[in-house]
């Protein structure tokens, strides 16, 4: 099967749209934002692991590369069918990590805006514990947005925020400068608010997506006081339903109001291409999750310069 090359289906940066990949497991269909997909290959010979995670088939070498297979199917509790050899891998980069999701059909590529995509209910979709950070209508047919960066936290809690890196920061003192938050993963948004507070930044603003963040900028412009009173930086993910973090960020560093806030895309997306993006659109820096401390010193450079 042919690649799947993210450098070739990459969008114009701000547009609030993205592509995704859509996958089927048991009749159910599943999405994955393409940019987080490296190829997509038929399914090669797995070497099992033994006292691995129950969610891990093993590993596989396509191109003389080892890469951890996970089971989606099974992650999800959908039955595992026999599909007769069609099986796919999809082979993702996000984190600078790769790895192999074992699904059993790619349906097709679709390009959609973030306005389409909503946030999925969260009872419905198991609370914190949910998987989905969004559902896509698409034609008639709802597409769920999976969590990848919570599943291989989950499979691989080495691979995710670390509070223990926040130790080399040495000692903190405590800052009460406000700092907004735009991230749609309940299990990320909760660490990264988590890890602000251990740093010392008590005075965090959390949104679950770039629109929530919009629209408390705009309350904050409208007030009677001063910006950096409300907002003294701005950490942004990238992918989120609704407004992505490159649009917010476009939206930010067009408004003469608001230009001059700090942004941080902090982001499991951050390669030479999203980088490209991020400064043409005026992004003060871009770091890669799950870097945690280097997010730290970069919001201690800014709200304190």
């Amino acid at each position: 099967m042919a690649s799947t090359k993210q450098t070739e289906i990459l969008l114009e940066s701000g547009t609030n749209e993205l592509e995704i990949m859509e996958f089927k497991i048991a009749g159910e269909l599943f999405g994955i934002n393409v940019a987080k997909v490296r190829e997509i290959i038929r399914a090669c010979p797995i070497k099992p692991m033994q006292k691995g995670h129950p969610d891990i088939e093993g590993i596989c070498k396509p191109r003389n590369e080892v890469i951890t297979v996970i089971d989606l199917a099974k992650y999800l509790n959908l039955p595992k069918l026999d599909n007769s050899g069609y099986d796919i891998f999809i082979i993702t980069n996000f984190n600078n990590l790769h790895f192999a999701f074992h699904v059993y059909s790619v349906e097709g590529i679709h390009r959609i805006s973030w306005e389409k995509i909503q946030k999925p209910d969260r009872i419905i979709y198991g609370g914190e514990e949910g998987v989905a950070t969004g559902i896509a209508d698409f034609e008639g047919r709802l597409i769920t947005i999976l969590d990848f960066e919570k599943i291989v936290a989950e499979i691989s809690p080495s691979t995710s925020i670390q509070y223990e890196d926040l130790e080399k920061l040495g000692e903190r003192q405590t800052s009460d400068k406000p700092i907004l938050i735009a991230e749609d993963s309940m299990l990320l948004a909760k660490m990264i608010v988590e890890s602000l507070h251990r740093s010392g930044y008590h005075n965090t603003i959390k949104t679950d997506n770039g629109q929530e963040a919009w629209n408390y900028l705009c309350e904050v412009k409208n007030s009677d006081d001063p910006v950096k009173d409300h907002v003294a930086c701005i950490i942004s993910d990238i992918e989120m339903p609704l407004m992505d973090g490159h649009r917010l960020t476009k939206l930010v560093k067009e408004d003469p109001e608001l230009r001059d806030i700090p942004l941080i895309l902090f982001s499991s997306l951050i390669n030479e291409e999203m980088r490209k993006k991020g400064e043409q659109l005026g992004a003060n820096a871009q770091i890669s999750k799950p870097e945690i401390a280097n997010l730290v010193n970069l919001i201690d450079q800014f709200t304190n310069a």
